[in-house]
């Protein structure tokens, strides 16, 4: 589509470079050709934008084969429109000068065109074709036969429309068709399938079979072999057992040999242990006597000078003891002569009194003493009547 401005009551139009544009004022034509920017008046200007780059044209209808079965077909043709000037003046290709939009639906048309002519001549091609032969060439013949239609269509060179290619992609039957068509070479398929694999299963039995056999051998020779090992290694267990048994013999000789010379020498050591033993027990005894000897002369002197200590202490402990005892019986003597002497001075009530105090040192310890009237009078009178 152009792209148009506005400016001032004027139109500006930019075409593309896939764009052939036809500029008609009355009956005279001002621009003519693809990729044109030019002013114009909205009022007075007829423009046609015809496209000239290579369309895709898609198509699927469906067709009756000789044998009255239905095929869908799927192609596609390329076409452009070669003559821009004949196509604009067959079609309506005029856009509205304000939008730029087409005012018809001209590539409709072409649509339209192209799709039933390729459609009749493909349904002629097919209609004298069995589905067979159909599914297996049908996609060839057919594009050829559209191919060649279109080019012979008079009506597309006066509408100024070339062809560029024609594909057809798929011719397809119904399904159930289809489906019918497949079971023969599905049943084909695994018919091979089933002999390749009863083939397969025959070689494999085959090759179970010699695997056996060679088992088989195999065990047998194993078990020869076997025979032989076990030969092998009772005389080797022979040999080895006299092997040992010579060296037990010799390790017995060699053994007893080292014992004897052991004993030997053990008695001879015990015999010099016994000597020097004996040397020694004598002379510790000889040691053991002097130093006996010697303590009991010591002990002897240190008893008598510790009986002559003990005697010279006990007589001056003797001394001391009566000198002590005759200074004490003299003191005593002397202390109850002076206490004889004070109480013969002193008076009656001094007496009492000192015997009261020496009692009451003696006698236990009274936490209280309650004392009666009757016994305070009695003791106030008495007191009162020694004073008179």
């Amino acid at each position: 589509m152009a792209d148009i401005t506005r400016r001032l009551g004027w139109r500006h139009l930019r075409g593309a470079p896939t764009a052939h544009v036809r500029h008609h004022r009355g009956d005279k034509l001002l621009h003519d050709g693809p990729g044109l920017s030019f002013w114009y008046r909205a009022l007075t200007a007829a423009i046609s934008e015809i496209p000239v780059d290579d369309r895709e044209l898609a198509m699927t209808f469906h067709a009756r084969t000789a044998d009255f079965q239905d095929v869908a077909v799927q192609a596609t043709v390329t076409y452009r429109v070669g003559d821009p000037a004949v196509a604009a003046a067959r079609l309506d290709f005029s856009i509205d000068p304000d939008t730029g939009i087409w005012r018809g639906t001209p590539l409709e048309q072409l649509g339209t065109l192209l799709t039933e002519t390729a459609q009749q001549h493909a349904l002629d091609a097919l209609a004298r074709t069995p589905l067979a032969e159909t599914l297996v060439d049908g996609v060839a013949v057919v594009r050829e036969r559209i191919a060649a239609g279109l080019a012979a269509e008079p009506r597309l060179p006066a509408t100024g429309i070339e062809v560029v290619a024609v594909r057809v992609m798929a011719l397809r039957p119904e399904p159930e068709v289809e489906r019918a068509l497949r079971t023969p070479a599905r049943e084909q398929i695994q018919q091979e399938a089933d002999r390749a694999t009863y083939e397969r299963r025959a070689v494999a039995v085959e090759r179970e079979r010699a695997i056996a056999e060679n088992e088989l051998a195999s065990q047998i020779e194993l078990a020869r072999r076997e025979e032989q090992l076990v030969e092998q290694r009772g005389t080797n267990a022979r040999r080895e057992a006299e092997e040992l048994a010579a060296a037990d013999a010799v390790r017995a000789q060699a053994e007893a040999t080292r014992t004897v010379k052991l004993a030997e020498a053990e008695a001879a050591k015990s015999v010099r242990l016994a000597e020097a033993e004996a040397a020694r027990s004598v002379t510790l005894a000889d040691a053991e006597a002097a130093r006996t000897v010697r303590l009991a002369e010591a002990e002897a002197v240190r008893s008598a000078k510790l009986g002559e200590a003990e005697a010279a202490r006990a007589v001056t402990l003797a001394r001391a003891e009566a000198v002590g005892a005759r200074e004490v019986g003299e003191a005593r003597a002397a202390a109850q002569a002076a206490w004889l002497r004070v109480h013969g001075e002193a008076d009656v009530a001094t007496l009492h009194a000192l015997t009261g105090a020496r009692l009451a040192e003696n006698l236990p310890r009274i936490d209280s003493v309650t004392v009666s009237p009757d016994v305070l009078t009695g003791l106030l009178a008495k007191l009162g009547g020694e004073r008179e």
